[in-house]
């Protein structure tokens, strides 16, 4: 997929295909996790310690105020950031530009500087189902939510994808923008 850069992989506050995403980052070389503040919170409830993936990953965590890790996209260090899973909260920053969380703020600046998103986005329909720490649950997604998904796809440099496989075709693409006529 990136042939001399790296990925930036951030996760936000969901556990919504979770440990599918964690394998596919897993399989990609040059991958450095971005982790907001929720995200730690939900990998270690899902059973994902940090020290773990600490052997795995060099990882970013929302520590700091003004996010310094976002200066890497600055320096041309990523050709692609995927953002996954990416919960609504994110996704409605994202689509109204507020850029107050480690996730959020690498996702602006991957966009100010024309680096690619692949955003898996976690409410998508109307009635769904999702893997809590206890199980499996069925989730109700606001009109909200599923209105920010579809907007969201509508930005440049962004593919939003909707499912564990087009997450996985998204990242064998070599161009994973739906809006590529804006490059």
């Amino acid at each position: 997929m990136t042939e001399s850069g790296r990925i930036a992989w951030a996760i936000t506050g969901s556990g919504h295909y979770l440990k599918e995403c964690l394998a596919l980052a897993e399989s990609l070389p040059n991958l450095d996790l971005f982790l907001s503040e929720a995200a730690a919170e939900v990998l270690h409830a899902y059973g994902h310690p940090f020290k773990d993936l600490k052997t795995r990953f060099r990882i970013f965590r929302d520590s700091t105020a003004s996010a310094p890790p976002v200066g890497l996209f600055y320096k041309g260090v990523y050709d692609l950031l995927v953002v996954a899973p990416a919960t609504s909260n994110s996704v409605a920053k994202m689509v109204f530009g507020i850029s107050d969380t480690l996730v959020t703020n690498v996702y602006a600046q991957a966009g100010k500087c024309r680096v690619p998103s692949i955003v898996f986005a976690c409410d998508v329909a109307p009635a769904m189902e999702t893997e809590a720490p206890s199980g499996t649950v069925k989730v109700y997604p606001r009109s909200i939510d599923l209105q920010n998904t579809e907007r969201l796809k509508e930005f440049e440099y962004t593919n939003v994808v909707t499912s564990l496989d087009e997450l996985r075709t998204a990242l064998s693409i070599s161009e994973p923008c739906r809006n590529i006529s804006s490059f």
